[in-house]
């Protein structure tokens, strides 16, 4: 039983650190972008998007903070804005496909996924899948905004500003390190199990894919990178292809619910489109 959790920790404390090289800094530099406005220099890059997707012109610093940075900023640009439930549903959708992308891609190259097609794919396929979403009928969207988001934290200048975002970050840290010990413990035990041994290559598989739909790329890459290790190349491409679309399902959905958007929508959406680009990809993939 020693051996069991020493071997796990180990595994865990070492997909943790893979995951902490790249999560850290750029969490630090988010809030630079953050705190002093940059972001609005290139948001215009986004503006002739947002009317193709029936959105609002002010929600291009929303779009292109959430691709570069995080979901977090995306809310905070978008929640003062008047939009009803399809026009959070069609932002929660491609947000939800196309965010975090510096972060994430880099997650997906230690998977074995080229970070040109990952880029371009989740932001290709969450046009498409944005574009589809606003010409359903809204009266197949219902929500209502049930809460405002906080104030973003004012610091009094960049010493304050770095000390702040390095706590946050250590914070961060903590509960990535938490999630994918815990995780990592629980699936060494069941994998351990005869019936796991011998449905082995399944088990990763799956694992794999429930980790990145459960917990998103962030916090799941290090299960995704420890399963994905003995798996082919079809395989990689169809997991990768389907949790770019559809990854950390039920956190960033209920973060775009709390201010309109539509949870069974944005949820169905995304998953039935990750099939199909999934199944698409594993088709033409011949290798």
């Amino acid at each position: 039983m020693q051996t069991f959790l020493k071997q796990s920790l180990n595994r865990s404390l070492s997909s943790s650190w893979i995951v902490l090289k790249l999560v850290i800094p750029i969490y630090i530099l988010a809030d630079v972008l953050y705190c002093y406005n940059l972001l609005s220099y290139v948001a215009f890059i986004i503006e002739p998007f947002t009317s193709v997707l029936g959105l609002p012109a002010e929600s291009a610093l929303a779009i292109i903070s959430g691709m570069f940075l995080n979901l977090y900023a995306a809310v905070a640009f978008a929640a003062p804005l008047e939009m009803n439930a399809q026009q959070w549903s069609v932002l929660a959708v491609y947000l939800g496909v196309a965010h975090s992308l510096v972060v994430e891609s880099a997650i997906m190259k230690k998977v074995g996924i080229a970070q040109g097609y990952s880029y371009a794919f989740r932001i290709g396929a969450g046009l498409i899948i944005a574009y589809t979403t606003t010409l359903l009928p809204t009266a197949w969207f219902s929500g209502g905004a049930l809460a405002t988001p906080s104030a973003h934290v004012v610091y009094a200048d960049i010493w304050a500003l770095m000390m702040g975002s390095s706590l946050e970050a250590v914070v961060l840290s903590l509960k990535i390190i938490v999630i994918i010990t815990s995780l990592i413990l629980i699936m060494d035990f069941i994998k351990s199990r005869p019936f796991f041994i011998e449905q082995s290559h399944h088990v990763s598989k799956g694992f794999a894919m429930m980790a990145g739909v459960i917990l998103g790329i962030t916090y799941g890459a290090g299960i995704l990178i420890k399963e994905t290790k003995e798996l082919s190349r079809k395989d990689i491409l169809f997991i990768a292809t389907f949790l770019s679309v559809c990854h950390a399902i039920i956190e960033d959905t209920l973060l775009f619910v709390i201010f309109g958007a539509d949870f069974t929508m944005v949820v169905v959406i995304r998953t039935l489109w990750a099939l199909m680009f999934a199944v698409l990809v594993s088709a033409f993939n011949t290798s």
